[in-house]
């Protein structure tokens, strides 16, 4: 009786091993592909400021025209897309970074993702609207 029993025991303790041990690949695995999001999702944020950059950059063209034997230069400023503003940038970058934390701190993930960039664009709104009545000030 007793052998049946230490028998018993000891196939429950390695039955209940390889259960933490497949836990623990997985979180491993999560935790992963969260730094591969938010590595993703910097360098997306990165892009869009490079190429907001870059037409900030853009020289203005010149046009030459030519008019009875007389050459009159024009410049033509290239047309300047409107900027977004502070509001609108804060609102962007705070549903993002609520949105990845609402993920990772909930257990729930989309609903997490969802109430997080919910709160981050509120308050990242607020925040750029601030900001832009103290740069007008």
């Amino acid at each position: 009786m007793k052998k049946l029993m230490l028998i018993t025991a000891s196939a429950l303790l390695v039955l209940s091993c390889k259960d933490f041990k497949m836990l623990k690949q997985e979180k491993t695995a999560s935790r992963e592909q969260q730094i591969i999001d938010s590595m993703k999702l910097a360098m997306e944020k990165q892009r869009v400021i490079d190429s907001m950059q870059q037409v900030k950059e853009e020289p203005s063209k010149e046009v030459v025209v030519v008019n009875n034997k007389e050459t009159v230069t024009q410049t033509q400023a290239t047309p300047q897309k409107k900027k977004m503003s502070g509001a609108v940038k804060g609102a962007l970058i705070g549903a993002g970074v609520g949105a990845v934390t609402g993920a990772v701190v909930s257990e729930k993930k989309g609903q997490g993702a969802l109430i997080g960039g919910v709160a981050g664009a509120a308050v990242g709104a607020g925040t750029g609207t601030v900001l832009d009545d103290r740069k007008k000030n």
